[in-house]
């Protein structure tokens, strides 16, 4: 399946550097907020990005002055008026969950890179990935309260899992806002750097990240993933299978060899 090409007036845009794609949000004139639009497009990269086996780290950013704002509140207040909340917001969300499925799950570490501001659903997109590296002075707004509504856009996904119940309850019904540096401090981002530093630092980390062999990626996810919630004996079955499937590639091979051969 040859990879989609991206025209520079698509809501998202791929760029793919060796074993490191890109996706970008581009609609920077509504700072990156999620629209229809959008849902598809992320939709359909990541299905391409899934099957990519070539790929081995995703990495996530927004054009422009924030990574995004959130849900298109034009678009979701404009169906509120008219009473078609239901099937506006539901089709959009069918896409945009589709894609975070396809994030969670594909072999493939993702890696958000956020700048500026992250807010609603963008602060979930932000944290739903593998990892998440942040400029010092990004910004992280809840606002689903403010508005009268619960979190969606996977941003229970992946707070909850990293804070635990009683901080995900505070960020959502209490926080206006926090800061990249509460973020980093609560476990939610994995590195901190200035922002003039973002883009490279990105680059590095994602370089590095994509030096770990397939088989490793693939397994170390699934299993990190699954623990919360797999009873032991079955997460030890899956940790044995998992295992014996990395050390029957070449990569393990190659990797035990350099290893025990340094002692000699």
């Amino acid at each position: 399946m040859p990879a989609p090409v991206s025209k520079p007036d698509d809501p998202a845009l791929l760029r793919i550097d060796g074993p490191i794609a890109t996706i970008t949000l581009n609609r920077p004139a509504a700072f990156n907020s999620v629209n229809l639009a959008i849902a598809q497009k992320l939709e359909q990269l990541a299905a391409y990005l899934e099957g990519a086996d070539d790929i081995r780290v995703v990495v996530l950013e927004g054009e422009g002055r924030a990574f995004s704002a959130g849900g298109d509140l034009q678009t979701i207040g404009a169906a509120a008026e008219t009473g078609t909340v239901t099937p506006v917001v539901g089709e959009l969300l069918k896409h945009y969950h589709a894609f975070i499925e396809m994030i969670r799950r594909m072999p493939k570490i993702s890696l958000s890179s956020v700048h500026g501001s992250a807010a609603g659903a963008g602060m979930g997109l932000a944290f739903v990935t593998d990892l998440c590296i942040a400029a010092d002075d990004a910004k992280f707004t809840p606002a689903y309260a403010k508005i009268g509504v619960s979190p969606d856009g996977g941003s229970t996904v992946g707070i909850v899992g990293t804070v635990g119940s009683r901080r995900a309850l505070q960020i959502f019904l209490s926080e206006d806002n926090f800061t990249a540096q509460q973020a980093h401090e609560w476990g939610l981002v994995a590195k901190l750097v200035p922002a003039a530093e973002l883009k490279a630092a990105t680059r590095k980390l994602a370089e590095r990240l994509a030096q770990n062999p397939p088989a490793a990626i693939a397994g170390t996810k699934s299993l990190v993933y699954q623990a919360a919630t797999t009873p032991v004996k079955q997460q030890l079955d899956a940790e044995e299978h998992k295992i014996i499937m990395a050390m029957n590639t070449e990569d393990f091979r190659v990797a035990v060899k350099k290893f025990t051969s340094k002692g000699k």
